[in-house]
């Protein structure tokens, strides 16, 4: 198998035409090929190409060196398992959370033998879904099924990209776990893959069950409340469902509830669990018309078959803060996303196919450790949740997301007060200096109507739990993971840093 880069394709050109391209460019026949990357050149807007890389096999070995003929040799990457477990568990290894982390951890100890239990404190998608709905249309509030949580996690209902800074194998092995379980082949190659809640929705399900085919336990509606601790060492989990609270045997716990269970992680800080702060980001939502984000990105007369642009922008303030763009939806919609009694919370989500008129994104401020002004590891969460409840009592005691339009916030108009009062200070300031510098990479993101919606404030943890190189904190057996550890990002780090604990762990046991 051999990979070549740089093949390209007009706006109108068909995937199809890609070995021919291949054939001529190297005088070879093309027996066999699949797309690695697809990624879109719109510099000269008058002629936008499609670029992709691509490995191929030829029915003779190219003679030579390789590099001159523009191609690079590759070898097989598939996800290598490790052995499977065949014998008889003292306890079954305690996944809290069934989010990207968790889910995939819970899929890889269910493939190796391990038969985990994961337990979620929200519901099902279908009925998750039905509760998200009752806060969007009817302002009532489900503090344990919402958009934050339930099965999926927060990504579940948001706009499902899959993009990440990481470098890692194991991103292979998380895409085609997708891709198995519903998820579009395109995700495997697209250089800004997404997935859309639409999807999402079926596939969260799908691994759920084939976890449940292998063996694994999802709870629902079933809380982590405490930890047993013996020895520094973990013993058990005091959980609370429907029922009430009971106890479960447990040696191995993988902590991956997301950034947004504060009552958990405040638990296990009581018990001992050590932690740090961490910085976070706090802004805005601002949303813009989709045709001005396409028209500036691919030009007034673009192809219509193009799919609906993006952008990820930047600035550093002339004080040192960073501003930038997070989260960006394309043809999609500003959401009401929030998870605690008296906050609000906004996000952004999109469906598959981004067909919405409208795209919008987080505009968001980097909030320092020294912002908290104390030196208590929780400190951040006190600092998120001042702002989502101001937030919540500028708009009247409701979750509705506080709106205004960039030109009011511009010129701290009255009507754009509430929206400015819900930030601190430096987030004002900040986003104030980075729209007109957004603009001049993205024509007309200053637009005066563009409306502004608050407060933007989890796109990441404020706490890191504390880990060693195997992945265990403090407590031997407790394994902290994804968003809500500090660890990741998004769906694919936090679904990889999943995998990687699910590993360490299927390491020590067949050490023992």
């Amino acid at each position: 198998m051999y990979r070549i880069h740089e093949i390209k394709l007009g706006t109108g050109e068909s995937k199809s035409a890609i070995p021919g391209k291949i054939r001529k460019k190297l005088n070879v026949e093309v027996l066999d090929y699949k797309i690695v990357k697809e990624s879109i050149d719109a510099r000269d807007k008058s002629d936008i190409k499609y670029i992709y890389t691509v490995d191929f096999k030829v029915a003779v070995e190219f003679e030579g060196v390789l590099s001159e003929a523009g191609i690079e040799k590759v070898s097989d990457t598939s996800y290598e398992y490790p052995p499977r477990f065949m014998g008889t568990l003292r306890t079954r290894p305690v996944i809290a959370g069934f989010g990207p982390c968790g889910m995939f951890a819970a899929l890889l100890l269910s493939e190796s033998g391990y038969a985990p239990i994961v337990l979620e404190r929200g519901k099902p998608v279908n009925e998750r879904e039905k509760d998200i709905k009752l806060l969007w249309n009817e302002d009532t509030l489900n503090e344990e099924s919402n958009v934050q949580f339930g099965e999926g996690g927060a990504g579940t209902f948001s706009d499902g990209k899959l993009t990440t800074g990481i470098k890692d194998g194991r991103i292979r092995k998380v895409l085609e776990e997708l891709v198995n379980a519903g998820a579009g082949e395109d995700i495997l190659y697209k250089q800004k893959p997404h997935i859309g809640t639409d999807v999402l929705k079926k596939v969260v399900k799908s691994i759920r069950e084939k976890i449940i085919s292998n063996g694994g336990e999802i709870l629902f509606e079933t809380r982590l409340e405490d930890v047993v601790i013996k020895d520094n060492k973990l013993i058990g989990v005091k959980v609370c469902d429907k029922e009430g609270q009971r106890e479960i045997s447990a040696e191995h716990l993988i902590v991956a509830t997301g950034h947004s269970a504060r009552d958990t992680v405040r638990a296990l800080h009581d018990a001992g669990i050590l932690m740090e702060q961490k910085p976070f980001s706090i802004g805005i939502r601002i949303e813009h018309f989709q045709k001005l984000i396409d028209e500036s990105q691919y030009g007034k007369n673009a192809d219509k078959r193009l799919p609906p642009a993006e952008y990820k922008l930047s600035h550093r303030c002339e004080n040192g803060r960073g501003v930038y763009t997070f989260c960006m939806c394309p043809g999609g919609e500003v959401i009401m996303a929030a998870s605690h009694t008296g906050g609000i919370v906004t996000n952004g989500m999109s469906n598959s196919a981004r067909s919405g008129k409208f795209a919008n994104s987080a505009v968001l401020v980097d909030v320092r450790t020294s912002d908290f002004n104390s030196d208590d590891p929780l400190a951040g969460l006190l600092f998120q949740e001042k702002y989502e409840k101001i937030a919540f009592e500028n708009a009247g005691k409701r979750y509705k997301a506080l709106q205004t339009t960039w030109a009011e916030f511009e010129n701290g108009s009255p009507s754009a007060l509430p929206v400015i009062e819900s930030l601190p200070d430096f987030a004002i300031s900040g986003i104030k200096e980075a729209i007109p510098k957004f603009a001049r990479k993205i024509k007309n993101f200053d637009d005066p109507t563009a409306k502004i919606y608050a407060v933007e404030s989890r796109s990441s943890s404020p706490v890191r739990i504390t880990r060693d190189e195997n992945f265990q904190s403090n407590i031997a057996g407790i394994y902290p993971g994804g968003e809500g550890a500090g660890y990741s990002g998004g769906i694919m780090s936090s679904a990889v840093d999943g995998i990687k604990i699910a590993e360490e762990i299927v390491k020590k046991l067949l050490s023992e």
